[in-house]
């Protein structure tokens, strides 16, 4: 059964004062995890540390954990702040990405084609959407 995912998460992040940057962590997602040189550019590979973590285990049909927004605990030289993010910018992004395949055709065929000068990735775009009946 495929999962609906909703278009937007709100999760805490716990943000840490280290001697040389600032790291984050996600309490509610094990395993991701941000740092930056300034508390803004933390804050933003935070962002993005949670866009990418939350695709990826969309991709993977995971369920996403409810965040915790109650009860939460920090040491002193840390501080909680939410983290907001919008997947319909992430999921365009990463489904649009540009993948590279290595493919084998015969060497007169790949002659020919660049004597007319065919751009082989959009040929193969627009044959895969055809055999796929994307078009």
């Amino acid at each position: 059964m495929k999962i609906n995912y909703p278009d937007s998460y709100t999760f805490p992040a716990v943000i840490s004062k280290c001697e040389k940057n600032f790291s984050v962590f996600f309490p509610d997602l094990p395993g991701a995890a941000a740092s930056g040189q300034t508390l803004e550019e933390a804050v933003h590979m935070a962002k993005e540390c949670l866009e990418l973590h939350l695709w990826g285990m969309e991709e993977d049909e995971e369920r996403i954990p409810a965040p915790t927004y109650e009860g939460l605990e920090k040491d002193a030289h840390e501080i909680i702040c939410f983290i907001e993010v919008n997947m319909f910018f992430i999921r365009s992004k990463m489904r649009n990405r540009p993948i590279k395949k290595t493919l084998t055709i015969p060497w007169y065929l790949n002659r020919l084609a660049e004597k007319q000068r065919i751009n082989f990735s959009q040929l193969l775009q627009s044959a895969l959407k055809e055999k796929l009946g994307l078009i």
